[in-house]
């Protein structure tokens, strides 16, 4: 099937954008069956701030009690370990949050 350039028209700021050719071969390989409602400005927009923001917390390593902070905000109470644990290497070194 040929595919030829379309102008559509954003759902959300009105105004006329392009649908080449190309992305709708890309469309049509995704198995997608509707064409894009959104410009890719507005597109944009809609998917900044979707995610929540990652918190930071302090912990503090159990053996030697030296203050890290980690990228995120543990739950519950269970130790969190240093990532060379995780991938099945080196010794367990726990780490607990420290109580603010």
């Amino acid at each position: 099937m040929a595919f030829s350039d379309k102008e559509l028209t954003c759902v959300d700021c009105g105004l006329p954008f392009l649908f080449s050719a190309g992305e709708q071969q890309f469309f049509r390989n995704k198995g997608f069956a509707n064409d894009p409602k959104r410009c890719k400005r507005c597109k944009a927009k809609e998917s900044v701030g979707r995610l929540p923001p990652r918190g930071e917390a302090a912990v503090t390593r159990a053996t030697r009690g030296v203050v890290a902070t980690i990228p995120f905000k543990p739950t519950r109470n269970k130790p969190v370990l240093r990532s060379s644990r995780v991938r099945g290497r080196g010794k367990v070194i726990p780490f607990r949050a420290v109580a603010s």
